[in-house]
Formats: structure tokens, sequence, C-alpha cells
């Protein structure tokens, strides 16, 4: 993440969890630049993952690859989002804490 990145998160979104901590679907380390596997799928380097899904009903973001593989594919390569969904939990280390060394502060009023 850049110094003064501006990242747009949903407001029902719920609030950074400490590093380390279990997720809490925030979305702040996807919206700020994309994992690895989140540059194969957005081809970039920079700003929001592509495949990052915001789940209105939960209030929580959740990775697409997993939660909507075959729209992260799209219909030419929807017969591989079994194996995109089973590799993306293991890929972004799904349930295995915060990793987003990121400040989160609020906008200023």
């Amino acid at each position: 993440m850049r110094a003064g990145q501006v990242i747009h998160i949903e407001p029902a979104a719920p609030a950074k969890p400490a590093l380390g901590a279990p997720c809490n679907g925030c979305g702040v380390c996807c919206l700020a630049e994309p994992c690895p596997l989140g540059r194969v799928i957005s081809r970039k380097r920079v700003g929001a993952c592509d495949a990052l899904r915001w789940d209105g009903e939960s209030k929580i973001y959740r990775c697409g690859a997993i939660t909507d593989a075959a729209g992260v594919l799209g219909a030419r390569w929807a017969f591989a989002a079994p194996l995109l969904r089973r590799l993306a939990r293991r890929w972004i280390a799904a349930g295995v804490g915060c990793d987003a060394d990121i400040d989160v502060a609020s906008p200023r009023a």
C-alpha cells in the first residue's frame, strides 16, 4: 500500500482487525492491493482486487475466487471454478489471520 493511499470501503464493513487476528471480512487488504492470486485475476499490481466481492447481506467482503469463482473466471473458464475455489483457499491463506500491516484512518470531516 502506498503512503497516503485512499481506499473506498463500504460504510457497513467491519473495522480492520489487529495484525494476526482472525479475518473479519473488512476488505482493507484486498482494496489496497491484490494478493499474488488477485494480481493474476486482476492483471494489475495496485488498486483494489477485481475478485473482491461485497456481501451486502452479511456486511463483509469475501474473495470472489472462493465465493464467486465462476463469475471471476467468466463464462469461457467457468468449468475451472471448482478447482479455483479449492486452490484459492490455500493460496490466499484463508483462516490464517490478518496479514495486512496497514494503518486505517477515517476520512476527515
